[in-house]
């Protein structure tokens, strides 16, 4: 029988650090030097351009393993759009949550007419294996335009509410984490890197974080080892990763 090659083969360091590394820079506002510097002072000296090809490579395959084996999406969909500036240039930044705020999908893009709101509606229809019972969007004409057309959503519910209201709470809430990252990146760059970041922060960071302000104390420490647990598996892990430091 042929054995399946590591996940890290040809990698020098241990699986344990490159997990730690991808995890903390999705997970916590830190900079590639920040988590150089935190790794020297566990006695692991590596470059910050390592950790970067590190989180290019694992990253990707990270996330799309904690979106596969989270729960079942809610059946009411909120969808919002924001801009954000690349390096001056205006982009429009699409993301689909649920009841929960539980992020679907997102998609950067140029435009926000109906075939930028179709080329949104599609990844999101092909990731959750159901379609919701509701959408709600704010009152952009591009959203029930191109739901028209996408056969799975067409008799789909369709709420709309004015953006002024703060009815659309869950999707606007949503953009908020990414608004606390691109301030501690002094912006984004390039859409290429934008959206390959952002697919996988999204994922990686609601992983972790708990609503600690509904949980007990022992509650959610034992939900948050839960978690760990579940991140050892995804990322290929036989042990606990902080024993390595």
């Amino acid at each position: 029988m042929k054995k399946t090659k590591s996940l890290y083969h040809g990698h020098r360091f241990p699986a344990s650090v490159i997990s730690h590394a991808v995890r903390w820079y999705f997970r916590f506002q830190l900079s590639l030097r920040d988590i150089e510097e935190l790794l020297f002072e566990r006695g692991v000296i590596v470059s910050h351009e390592s950790i970067r090809r590190w989180i290019d490579k694992f990253g990707a395959g990270f996330a799309h393993r904690v979106k596969t084996a989270r729960r079942q999406p809610g059946s009411t969909w909120h969808l919002d759009e924001v801009f954000v500036s690349l390096r001056g240039e205006p982009y429009v930044l699409w993301r689909a949550v649920d009841q929960h705020g539980i992020e679907l999908d997102i998609l950067l893009q140029k435009r926000r007419d109906k075939a930028a709101a179709k080329r949104f509606f599609k990844p999101v229809v092909a990731a959750c294996r159901e379609v919701p019972k509701k959408i709600v969007t704010d009152q952009l004409r591009s959203y029930p335009a191109a739901k028209a057309e996408i056969p799975e959503l067409a008799n789909v519910k369709h709420v709309f509410v004015k953006a002024a209201a703060r009815i659309n709470n869950r999707a606007e809430n949503s953009h908020q984490p990414t608004r606390e990252r691109e301030r501690r990146m002094r912006g984004f760059r390039l859409p290429g890197r934008t959206q390959a970041f952002l697919s996988c922060f999204g994922p990686i960071r609601q992983h972790f974080a708990l609503k600690r302000h509904l949980l007990r104390a022992s509650l959610y420490r034992k939900h948050l080892a839960t978690r760990f647990e579940a991140w050892r598996l995804f990322t290929g892990l036989t042990r606990n990763p902080s024993a390595v430091f």
